[in-house]
């Protein structure tokens, strides 16, 4: 491998990730600082972080498009964990999500959404500048249809919706067609009772809470409380490890789910917004690797990882703000959380693999 490409290497990019993580790790100290049990999950993060951090080095010392020539692999090894799940895994909170091996529990469908974005890459760059044809459009839907099945099966209704939104972006961003994509969207709203009927009974209550909040429900604590915990942090917030809420243990799952109604609460608006400012920074150094790379496999899997940290943010900072109904989405890179740290980190890694190659590609069409 040529030293050389490693000057394309963003450490901005990196920096910026690293400033989120250790935002995170910050504020899950402070959640469970007064939690015995709980009390060192911070230090647990940050050697999680480390060893993400290298793995990203890792996924991109390797050339992506070696990725793209494994995508069939990929794609089984991916739908093979996910149906183990039904056969190896124990049911916890009435899901079934992790894989216990020995070491490390492992979510399959945090590395599923890595998965789908090479898979769908390699799809949309064997057809550029076809994406505008019905039968590639439907092609490329039927193959994401059986992870996504799986997942939902879990039932994991937030990341079937996840990772369904990062197809569907990868494909308006490769020339699909408007009118073909709204006739899916018209068929999904068609088939809407049947997703309601298959739904598991906690998720048609959460979706029921949201239309119509009632304050007395207990399911509605927690949501009841991030709102509180978010509107009493005004500005500045109450002070780092002096939010009643959070200290006091009012707000649940506040180191994972509800990181961002501590932050809220103890660091106010100004850290929010900092927050925001970490994420898009994040967004913008990605969609830059995707304007500067010729090419749509490279293109496409910059625009995916985009898009992955874009929506799962969007959905989690939703469902603190109580404008989206409760699913357990962490917040990219500051929820506590290995799976989802490892995924992202190693989406970075695809990231950064594409920019060092990207004058390669250069050079070697001239």
């Amino acid at each position: 491998m040529d030293r050389r490409i490693w000057r394309q290497f963003d450490l901005v990019l990196v920096g910026i990730v690293v400033l989120l993580i250790l935002y995170g790790v910050i504020m899950v100290f402070s959640a469970n600082q007064n939690q015995e049990d709980l009390r060192d999950l911070w230090w647990t993060q940050l050697t999680r972080a480390g060893l993400g951090l290298g793995l990203m080095v890792i996924v991109a010392a390797i050339d992506y498009r070696y990725y793209a020539s494994l995508h069939r692999f990929l794609y089984v090894v991916m739908l093979v964990f996910l149906g183990t799940l039904f056969i190896a895994a124990e049911l916890t909170a009435g899901t079934l999500r992790w894989l216990d091996f020995t070491l490390f529990p492992v979510q399959p469908s945090e590395l599923a959404k890595i998965i789908i974005i090479i898979v769908t890459a390699k799809l949309l760059a064997d057809r550029d500048g076809e994406m505008n044809k019905l039968s590639n459009l439907f092609f490329s839907m039927m193959v994401i249809v059986p992870p996504l099945v799986l997942i939902y099966l879990q039932p994991d209704l937030g990341t079937t919706i996840i990772a369904a939104v990062i197809w569907l972006i990868m494909v308006l961003m490769a020339g699909g067609n408007l009118f073909h994509i709204g006739l899916l969207g018209l068929g999904g709203i068609l088939a809407s009772p049947i997703v309601w009927l298959t739904m598991a009974e906690y998720q048609r209550e959460r979706v029921l809470l949201f239309m119509n909040p009632d304050q007395t429900d207990p399911s509605y604590f927690n949501i009841q409380q991030a709102l509180i915990s978010i509107g009493s942090g005004g500005l500045l917030g109450k002070g780092f490890s002096i939010g009643t809420q959070n200290q006091l243990h009012f707000l649940r799952v506040r180191h994972t789910d509800f990181i961002f109604s501590v932050i809220g609460e103890e660091l106010g608006m100004l850290g929010a917004i900092l927050l925001f400012l970490l994420i898009i920074g994040v967004i913008w150094r990605i969609l830059r690797a995707a304007d500067l790379t010729k090419d749509p496999f490279g293109r496409s899997i910059c625009i995916g990882v985009a898009a992955l940290i874009f929506f799962q943010s969007f959905v989690n900072l939703g469902v603190n703000l109580g404008l989206l109904p409760v699913t357990g989405t962490p917040l990219p890179f500051v929820s506590y959380g290995g799976s989802s740290l490892f995924a992202f980190l190693i989406a970075l890694g695809l990231v950064q693999s594409v920019l060092m190659r990207h004058k390669a590609l250069d050079f070697e069409e001239v």
